[in-house]
């Protein structure tokens, strides 16, 4: 059954549970989603506040029965869970929901996926170290679900191939943005020196990839908090991330938070992971869901890669900024988008 029209890149305000129940049974090929995570921020309602785990799990559970439900017998759901300390103890909360779920829904789970932070938030711990990983769980319905691992690689091997080129095309917009930055003299001089060494690791395939941010152009990696790369940002006057394409094959995916710029939302999750999700479980066409839709990644990668989306999120705020957001967005060749 194909997803209704009424539905069809539509974002949703209102509570989840609800609205998910207006969707037909085997319609979506996709779900894709990060609740938000237990006792961690304020979101604005919904989800997160509650006064024990076992009372978050089961909500989400709730949640994650009405996903398979509406789910296609070919299709896939990926959740992106993160974990809690409570009295200097990790909770273990994304593997005990994923242990529960195994357990008590009749799915399968294919992947963990490991996301590795190249720029995870800076803290300062005495007595254990700063965490840089999160996982994507990977459940499917059957062993027949959709699986374009050839799409995803040849997407790769050609944004590698892109990358590499004849060497005269990359980087060449941080050249001309570190040109017209005010950072000094011996600043760009730096930052001038260290892209050419980075471009060098494109082109002797140490990496796959790169992004670069420069002072008074990008805005620090990590809002208001101080350490790592915004230290870098403006000590420096540059911060150079680098980034290995070849991740998602040995289930994991290097890539830096994002931050966007004017966004209220406190957790956004990289527009970079969804897109080699879209690329391995959908086609063009295909229909999406994210039933915590946040900030609006999801139906903005969709929009650019040709995907239907259908969103809700309880919070009318976000609601509007991510509606706006995908106004914005615009389609491309997928070679271009990442």
């Amino acid at each position: 059954m194909a997803l209704p029209k009424k539905f069809l890149n539509q974002i949703l305000c209102g509570d989840n549970n609800e609205l998910i129940k207006e969707i037909p049974d085997q319609c979506i090929n996709l779900v894709i989603t990060s609740p938000p995570y237990y006792k961690q921020r304020d979101y604005g309602g919904g989800i997160g506040s509650e006064k024990t785990v076992e009372e978050y799990l089961e909500r989400l559970i709730e949640l994650f029965r009405e996903c398979v439900r509406v789910l296609r017998p070919d299709g896939s759901i990926v959740f992106n869970i993160g974990d809690k300390y409570e009295n200097e103890n990790l909770l273990l909360i994304p593997y005990q929901f994923a242990l529960q779920v195994s357990s008590k829904i009749s799915v399968k789970l294919v992947n963990t996926v490991t996301w590795v932070k190249l720029n995870p938030t800076p803290r300062q711990f005495k007595r254990r170290l700063v965490s840089s990983t999160e996982p994507f769980f990977h459940f499917v319905k059957s062993n027949d679900y959709y699986y374009n691992i050839k799409a995803y690689q040849a997407h790769l091997d050609a944004q590698k191939e892109k990358n590499r080129g004849n060497g005269k095309n990359i980087g060449h917009k941080y050249f001309d943005l570190i040109k017209s930055s005010r950072l000094s003299d011996e600043e760009k001089e730096w930052a001038t020196t260290e892209l050419y060494e980075v471009i060098r690791e494109v082109k002797q395939r140490k990496i796959s990839s790169f992004r670069m941010k420069i002072r008074g152009l990008h805005s620090p990696p990590f809002g208001g908090q101080e350490g790592g790369r915004k230290i870098q940002l403006e000590k420096k006057g540059f911060t150079i991330i680098r980034i290995n394409g070849d991740s998602l094959k040995r289930d994991v995916i290097e890539c830096p938070v994002e931050t966007i710029k004017g966004c209220q939302h406190p957790a956004i999750y990289p527009e970079f992971i969804i897109g080699q999700f879209l690329l391995l479980l959908t086609k063009e066409g295909d229909a999406v869901l994210d039933p915590y839709m946040g900030s609006g990644t999801t139906a903005v990668a969709c929009k650019k890669m040709r995907r239907n989306y259908v969103g809700f999120e309880i919070n009318h705020e976000y609601c509007k900024y991510a509606s706006q957001r995908v106004s914005e967005a615009s389609t491309a060749p997928v070679l271009e988008l990442f």
